[in-house]
């Protein structure tokens, strides 16, 4: 049986209080769920309403699947509320078993999840934006980047034809958001992961804690979750 370990960081950006938020959890057989949650601006409710998404979410990934995990998410800001402001965000989750060789993730919008296994970092999920669209459909780069920040899905409108899932077979397994991802360069996210892959939660601090501002001076709240399964004693 595999050992599962973890590790969650969130760091606030330089606009108003952190709309992003982590969480794992545990079943009593080891399972675990986990998810990032990046509300998308800075509203009234997404700060307050953001963990709860993410406790949420992790909750019904362990015991559900994360499929089930952001559609239970979704289901608590479906509605705009009676003053029209309730939050939205975009979401990753996954589910790892003790006795299972496959994550399964799950995500809408542009939350990721990466896979490390031991030489390369891959990419598991597509951002769902109209700039990936784009470039998809043969348009011009330049074009594209302009779109980079327009969904085309949100956590409160996610659907069966809108959250996406796939399978990880590598050991390690990280989740973050958008102030990661875009402000962390790609060789520097890989250095990273190398550096501290035997350890989650050393690994979540340094990605969270890489991330820099842009040129404007402007960065983004960022949060990780770095998921790392070994093989546990009397396991082949």
């Amino acid at each position: 049986m595999q050992i599962i370990t973890t590790g969650t960081a969130t760091r606030e950006g330089t606009a108003l209080d952190n709309a992003d938020a982590a969480r794992v959890y545990v079943l009593a057989d080891g399972t675990v769920g986990a998810a990032v949650i990046d509300g998308i601006g800075h509203y009234r409710h997404t700060s307050t309403v953001a963990p709860l998404l993410a406790e949420v979410a992790a909750r019904f990934s362990a015991r559900r699947g994360p499929l089930a995990g952001l559609l239970s998410a979704s289901e608590l800001i479906a509605d705009r509320g009676a003053d029209g402001e309730e939050a939205d965000a975009v979401a990753v989750a996954v589910r790892a078993y003790p006795d299972d060789d496959v994550v399964t993730v799950t995500w809408t919008g542009d939350a990721r999840a990466y896979g490390w296994d031991g030489t390369r970092l891959e990419l598991y999920t597509d951002d769902h934006t109209v700039g990936k669209q784009l470039r998809a459909n043969g348009v011009s780069l330049e074009i594209a980047r302009a779109h980079d920040n327009w969904l085309r899905t949100s956590l409160a409108r996610a659907s069966i034809g809108t959250v996406y899932t796939a399978g990880i077979r590598d050991r390690l397994i990280i989740l973050s958001s958008d102030g990661v991802h875009d402000q962390v360069p790609a060789d520097t996210l890989t250095d990273l992961v190398r550096e501290h892959a035997e350890d989650p939660q050393a690994l979540a601090d340094a990605l969270v804690a890489a991330a820099v501002a842009d040129a404007e001076g402007y960065r983004d709240d960022a949060t990780a979750v770095a998921i790392r399964m070994s093989v546990g004693e009397g396991t082949a």
